[in-house]
């Protein structure tokens, strides 16, 4: 897959190309759907697949702090999208010229004349372009007039539930990590590299693996029965916290902290990923810390006793980063 950053660096498809536009976090199983279904188009039409993808996503350009937050981030989902059938990933910069680029304008200028797509695959309740004024039926219109069809995505139900980011987030923010992994097909989780910290977790007894999470607002907080993968081809079982420490410093910079159990390893610079298998307890500020080295044991008893119960043996998993 050929990651293309930004317009300027597109050369237009002389033969065209299928294309879907979205932000696709998460890559729950619609997002797979929807790329699975253009490949098809691509492959019927013999034209090269492209995926458009804005960054930073809109929502979080118009909203600033208040926006929702990511499922995943920016490296997570392209490494995610390169193992799907798509040939080219076009990740365009959104600023206030593209907010406010008219929804005919980008019809004409981008998916005709920069990408000169032949064939479009859209969510019916997709929208762009300034105010927001581009939508499914502009679409079909306008590829009648500029020679490309538009085709609707359709939705992804699971359990009887449309599947979206928006309930995936909803589903961890209530820690209820069983409807995330029905959504999303497996559990959820996070890449990222082992970063040095204060070292304070080995005072305590607990050791941790730090990773800092780059993101304003995290969709999972508290603390977590985990397993790592990323090391020696191996699944280790653990506790995390996500948070900001408050007992400790309160900094209002998220750290993923992974006490893995019965582990002693220098794993510095290693990029891993840390699987949440079941929600514990939130983030709490304790009064000291012998307080909060005496509720840690309590949550790696817990952790423990969930992984020893776990109705399948986690010895793998299908995730990768």
């Amino acid at each position: 897959m050929r990651l293309i950053r930004g317009l300027a660096q597109l050369e237009p498809f002389a033969n065209g190309c299928v294309l879907t536009i979205g932000n696709f976090d998460g890559l729950h199983p619609g997002h797979r759907a929807v790329i699975h279904k253009l490949a098809s188009r691509g492959a019927a039409m013999g034209l090269p697949v492209v995926v458009m993808i804005f960054e930073p996503q809109p929502l979080e350009y118009f909203l600033k702090d208040n926006e929702p937050a990511r499922l995943m981030r920016l490296r997570e989902k392209v490494i995610g999208v390169s193992q799907l059938p798509v040939d080219n990933l076009l990740m365009v910069r959104f600023n206030k010229a593209v907010a406010n680029v008219d929804a005919e304008q980008f019809i004409e200028e981008v998916l005709v004349g920069k990408l000169n797509v032949k064939h479009l695959v859209i969510g019916d309740d997709f929208h762009f372009g300034k105010a927001r004024r581009g939508n499914f039926a502009m679409l079909k219109d306008k590829g009648k007039q500029f020679g490309f069809t538009v085709e609707d995505t359709g939705s992804y139900q699971a359990g009887g539930l449309r599947v979206s980011s928006t309930l995936i987030r909803d589903a961890l923010s209530a820690g209820d990590l069983a409807q995330v992994e029905r959504l999303l097909g497996h559990c959820y989780s996070v890449c990222g590299r082992v970063a040095h910290g204060d070292k304070r977790g080995r005072t305590l007894g607990y050791p941790t693996a730090n990773i800092k999470m780059f993101r304003k607002n995290t969709p999972v907080n508290g603390v977590f029965a985990v397993t790592m993968t990323g090391i020696d081809g191996l699944v280790f079982q653990g506790v995390a916290n996500v948070g900001t420490r408050p007992t400790v410093d309160g900094s209002s910079k998220v750290i993923l902290e992974t006490h893995l159990f019965d582990f002693d390893k220098e794993i510095y610079g290693r990029y891993v990923e840390v699987q949440f298998r079941h929600k514990i307890r939130d983030e709490l500020r304790f009064q000291s810390v012998g307080q909060l080295q005496a509720q840690i044991a309590q949550d790696v008893t817990e952790a423990r006793r969930y992984f020893a119960h776990a109705t399948t043996n986690i010895t793998h998993t299908d995730n990768a980063c």
